[in-house]
């Protein structure tokens, strides 16, 4: 159906990347309708992790997260609506956010989701990464979510020292989480403390289940709203596994919407509470690592489809709709990378780089 759509008019963050100098050498494949983060559905095929062909990319965005890491690019752009920049960014190593709901307009972009979709920058190293963004961010009247903010220096705190500063961690963050995922995190924890940071201990649980369950009604219900057309009068030309999916999404009912709509605030509020205690949030970008091509099932000491297990951490955040970055904290055995996530609180990306450049300085000193 768009496989040989070019658009008349170039996105809002495209204009903005060019009018910064930028040159847009092409598009890359993603996940069909970015409506899956394992990035292995789409027209032209799967896309390959370029340390394990055998194994997934990530998605949506997992086009924009090989060619980087593959350094067919400085950097790119990818849109997130439950993970689908810090999930390629973390299965291809690279650095990956999800601004702050608002920030970065996303008029122009294919939507998904209306009140979930995030457009951010993906890059191979975190200052490179604060430079996409500063050409990026800006008040658009085209996108109705988008926020007048004056704007900043996103640079203007890498460099200093996260001495006395709070990390915060949760045991939510570790359960139903691959060993060698684990270790990384642990690991990063102790480079934290190694450069100042206090750790404080957080107890999570109950909310974060809930809001990954409210996450998805809304995903489901916004999506079809978006697709019913297409999947009504052209389900043949559509994925398999997306159309299934979508047709799905069609069960969810107005009240489950609405009631996952309202208690939207009463979870922002919890977590702001939280940031109250804490600079930042740490957890694994995802609790396993890249699985391969066409796997849907988790192979580890517990059962879970690989689509829920991929968005566990990434997808409370696009419903609160605060800021979360993906940096890489280590590799697997087999050579894979593994991502962390550091989130904060609304407008806060300054601070998430200057802890994510103390931890890219230190992991390179060994």
């Amino acid at each position: 159906m768009y496989a040989h759509f070019v658009p008349d008019d170039d996105a809002t963050v495209i204009r903005k990347l060019k009018r910064a100098g930028a040159v847009i050498i092409g598009k890359t494949n993603t996940h069909e309708f970015a409506f899956g983060p394992t990035g292995d559905r789409s027209l032209i095929g799967p896309t390959r992790n370029p340390f394990d062909k055998r194994k997934i990319s990530g998605g949506s965005s997992g086009g924009s997260g090989v060619a980087v890491a593959a350094r067919l690019a400085f950097a790119a752009v990818g849109t997130d609506t439950g993970g689908s920049i810090r999930i390629p960014a973390s299965a291809n190593g690279i650095v990956g956010l999800k601004p702050t709901f608002g920030l970065v307009s996303r008029s122009g972009v294919f939507p998904l989701s209306h009140s979930l979709d995030h457009v951010g920058p993906m890059t191979r190293d975190v200052i490179d990464n604060a430079l996409l963004l500063q050409a990026m961010v800006g008040f658009d009247p085209k996108d109705p979510h988008s926020v007048r903010k004056r704007r900043e220096d996103y640079l203007r705190w890498i460099g200093r020292s996260i001495r006395g500063r709070t990390v915060g961690v949760s045991a939510y963050f570790s359960e139903r989480v691959e060993a060698e995922v684990l270790r990384a995190l642990e690991k990063a924890i102790d480079v934290f403390e190694a450069l100042g940071a206090k750790i404080e201990r957080l107890d999570l649980r109950p909310e974060f289940e809930a809001i990954v369950n409210a996450q998805q009604v809304i995903l489901q219900a916004e999506a079809y709203a978006v697709h019913e057309t297409t999947v009504r009068e052209h389900p043949d030309l559509l994925d398999p596994e997306v159309y299934e999916r979508l047709v799905k999404s069609k069960e969810v009912s107005g009240y489950k919407y609405v009631q996952a709509v309202q208690k939207r605030k009463e979870y922002i509020h919890l977590l702001n509470k939280a940031f109250e205690k804490i600079d930042v949030l740490l957890t694994p970008t995802l609790p396993i690592l890249p699985p391969e091509i066409g796997q849907r099932e988790v192979n580890a000491q517990w059962k879970e489809p690989v689509r829920e297990a991929l968005l566990r951490f990434t997808s409370p955040f696009n419903y609160t709709g605060h800021p979360s970055l993906s940096i890489p904290c280590g590799w697997s055995k087999s050579g894979l990378p593994i991502g962390c996530q550091l989130v904060g609180q609304f407008y806060h990306e300054a601070l998430l780089y200057q802890f994510a450049y103390a931890f890219e300085k230190a992991r390179e000193k060994g």
